[in-house]
């Protein structure tokens, strides 16, 4: 039998860290990351047969399970016609017209292959068609790995250390103009130096790359203001949150309609696929209606159309939702609780099927991150716990990167070896899927409970 260890050696051999995508790592939490060879459901099994309980999802995309029957027989289907044509397929005109029916703020939808290539489409096509150059984004908020984002980028990229990267051009760098998230202040400030010269504002209306992090009252209404006053694009990065917090996403949840919106992962029902619509006027500047070009040969493929579609008509089922919900929120209490009787202190966020997992820190920093800490931070929502942080619910970069990663990073690995799965970054979101029954949410507080008491030992 191969081991998890023998295919990890190999890997370093020939691969850049032994993996393709950085999140895969377990280098934020030290040890060595497990190969799977099967999903079903909520649970993974790795080449050991060993089974986990899992709540990355493919990191957001298996939101009615893995290898959900009705998805795996609609891409069976697919396939028996062929893999790729590199003509238009009658599949992409039904998920344009499905997208466009769920989300009312598009008109006109692109299908692109992943996340990232939706969000640096959907910079290129606001540049055009406002006639500017600057962008502004937030701290901790990741929209793939284009050049013009990986400036204080969350994600991989803060999960290592590295929130800017080698290989980007200064030049480009600069055009990136980067604000705290949830500080409506800087925003106001920003646009009234530089409002008029700004193409775009893009942001994950619900952070999920610096764990998960919800918006403030009012907030993303105040955005979508001042991008109106000042001509700027709105642009929502929903590649996470479309679809999984809400059938129209997060822009339903806060009632905001963006310019531009970005999806990924469950449009693709666990193939690659991103998307990137919005308004028709602005949609039609693309090529070939219009001068921007974008392009890509294996766009709209079949079979990542057929699976996509089958995703969308489960999350349609009446109740879904509801039922989702309620899911998460048992988790995320069951949780709590567990934390509570081992004495660590923990907040939590959710929204629907996502969720964010904090370790608060004993006390508040004196410097770095703490320098930046919201109104919020300095005193409001003071837990009473001895010990316990100066804030109690997580609103911010400076309040993730502040929380308490060691303690976070024993929890992650007392968790693994009893089975559960959990995102392998203390800075990374947690997805719950319809396939979690209360059993299994049971089974994950059995080992939640050991797994705090060992994270409470680490100081």
């Amino acid at each position: 039998m191969t081991t998890n260890h023998e295919l990890f050696q190999r890997a370093l051999a020939r691969m850049p860290g032994g993996v393709n995508s950085p999140v895969r790592a377990f280098k934020s939490v030290g040890g060595e990351p497990f190969f799977t060879a099967r999903a079903d459901g909520a649970y993974l099994w790795d080449v050991e047969g060993k089974r986990y309980i899992d709540y990355v999802g493919s990191w957001g995309p298996m939101i009615a399970g893995h290898n959900h029957p009705h998805v795996r027989a609609a891409v069976e289907r697919a396939i028996q016609d062929g893999l790729s044509f590199g003509t238009p397929c009658p599949a992409e005109v039904t998920m344009a017209e499905t997208i466009a029916k769920l989300v009312p703020s598009i008109d006109v939808v692109r299908m692109v292959n992943s996340g990232t290539e939706a969000t640096m489409s959907a910079i290129r096509l606001a540049r055009g068609y406002t006639g500017r150059t600057r962008i502004v984004k937030f701290e901790g908020c990741y929209h793939g790995h284009a050049d013009a984002f990986l400036v204080k980028a969350g994600s991989g990229a803060l999960t290592f250390g590295t929130p800017t990267s080698p290989g980007v051009p200064k030049a480009l760098a600069d055009l990136t103009l980067t604000l705290p998230y949830n500080d409506l202040d800087a925003a106001r400030k920003l646009f009234a130096e530089v409002g008029d010269e700004l193409a775009a504002l893009i942001i994950e209306p619900i952070a999920g790359n610096m764990n998960c992090i919800l918006p403030r009252d009012g907030y993303l209404k105040a955005l979508r203001e001042l991008c109106t006053k000042h001509g700027a694009l709105l642009i929502f990065d929903e590649v996470m949150t479309g679809f999984r917090v809400a059938l129209g996403g997060a822009q339903q949840i806060y009632g905001i309609t963006p310019d531009l919106t970005t999806f990924g992962k469950i449009i693709g029902g666990g193939m690659p696929v991103g998307a990137y619509g919005g308004r028709r006027e602005i949609m039609q500047q693309i090529s070939p209606a219009g001068p921007v070009y974008q392009a890509g040969t294996l766009s709209g493929n079949p079979v990542a159309m057929a699976a996509g579609l089958a995703m969308l008509e489960l999350i349609q089922t009446p109740g879904f939702y509801e039922e989702l919900d309620r899911r998460t929120r048992l988790l995320t209490d069951t949780l709590t609780a567990a934390a509570a009787e081992a004495g660590v202190a923990i907040t939590t966020n959710r929204v629907c099927g996502m969720f964010g997992l904090f370790f608060l820190p004993e006390k508040r920093p004196s410097s770095g991150p703490a320098d930046h800490l919201l109104p919020a931070q300095r005193g409001e929502g003071k837990s009473e716990r001895p010990g316990a942080a100066s804030f109690s619910r997580v609103e911010s970069y400076a309040q993730a990167t502040a929380c308490d990663v060691p303690r976070f990073n024993r929890f992650f690995h007392g968790m693994l070896e009893r089975g559960v799965y959990l995102a392998p970054s203390a800075f990374e979101a947690g997805f719950v899927s319809i396939a979690h029954t209360e059993e299994i949410i049971a089974a994950t507080l059995t080992a939640a409970r050991e797994a705090f008491k060992e994270a409470a030992t680490v100081r």
